[in-house]
């Protein structure tokens, strides 16, 4: 029973390590994509452009907090639990605050 005890916590571990990979590496894709649109609608002088940036900033942000949430499946220690809640903490923040200035960026432009 013992080895079948560590061998599902072996795959459960593997599982949530490649799924934190996966939201980390969509959430920069999604943040780099978003500022390359960024730089481009700014060239172009749309005045729309913090809007889409910052929908696209909360979609990364999103993947990122999700990763840090699956983090907390194969964390061992308390410090290690800290500093990842610290993390999540923040994560949260930032999306709290862009998706506070969609809003307003909404309401500026009668949406």
């Amino acid at each position: 029973m013992a080895g079948l005890y560590e061998t599902l916590e072996f795959i459960l571990e593997h599982i949530a390590e490649f799924a934190i990979l996966m939201f980390e590496y969509i959430g920069v894709g999604v943040i780099a994509i978003s500022g390359v649109r960024g730089l481009i609608n700014y060239i172009r002088k749309r005045p729309d452009t913090r809007l889409i940036l910052a929908q696209g900033l909360a979609m990364g942000l999103e993947f990122k907090l999700g990763s840090e949430i699956l983090r907390t499946v194969i964390v061992r220690s308390m410090q290690e639990i800290l500093i990842v809640g610290g993390i999540i903490v923040l994560r949260a923040t930032l999306t709290i605050l862009l998706h506070w200035e969609i809003k307003n960026e909404k309401t500026e432009h009668g949406e």
